[in-house]
């Protein structure tokens, strides 16, 4: 089940139906460095993602779902189910570049958050917003943020996949433990 309401996006997991994912956008922000430094404090419980590099909000569920479901097995590649998410998105499996690829710089003027929640509970979504200095859009815009050139280098798609980037891009994310 996915609700879309305002500008967020929240989607319940099928496999843990007690527990949603929202997606929340901002442009214009601020204090990147600031909401950066809160998240390895641990102030901002959520994933704070590099948007140029998402294609689209689905690529963002399918990393979040893997990181929830890896989480409750006890088989994660990182500390945090949030780190996992960043994680989840690379196509390999250095930890590091992933941070640097799809974590957000302290330059960054744009955020995509991502928060993991019990389905019932709102508040915390709320508590996080109030601390971007930034202009909240819609989820769905993200893929006017992608930087194109940079996602087909880092997943390495062929010209044949440009068409379905998207297909091609998850299909790396969920193949990468395999190869």
């Amino acid at each position: 089940k996915s609700k879309s309401f305002f500008m967020q996006s929240t989607h319940e997991f099928e496999l843990f139906p007690d527990h949603s994912v929202t997606q929340l956008l901002f442009k214009d922000v601020k204090n990147a460095s600031e909401l950066r430094k809160n998240a390895m404090e641990g102030k901002i419980n959520g994933a704070l993602i590099n948007p140029s590099m998402i294609v689209n909000p689905f690529q963002v569920l399918v990393a979040a779902n893997k990181a929830v479901h890896l989480h409750r097995i006890g088989k994660m590649k990182t500390r945090s189910l949030y780190s996992e998410i960043i994680y989840n998105l690379s196509p390999t499996n250095n930890i590091s570049e992933a941070f640097k690829r799809f974590g957000i710089s302290d330059s960054d003027s744009a955020v995509l958050i991502v928060l993991v929640h019990p389905t019932e509970e709102t508040h915390h979504v709320t508590d996080v917003m109030v601390k971007v200095d930034g202009k909240q859009i819609p989820v769905e815009d993200v893929s006017k943020m992608t930087d194109t050139v940079q996602i087909k280098k880092l997943y390495k798609t062929t010209p044949q996949e440009d068409k379905c980037l998207l297909d091609a891009v998850v299909c790396r994310m969920a193949i990468k433990d395999v190869i």
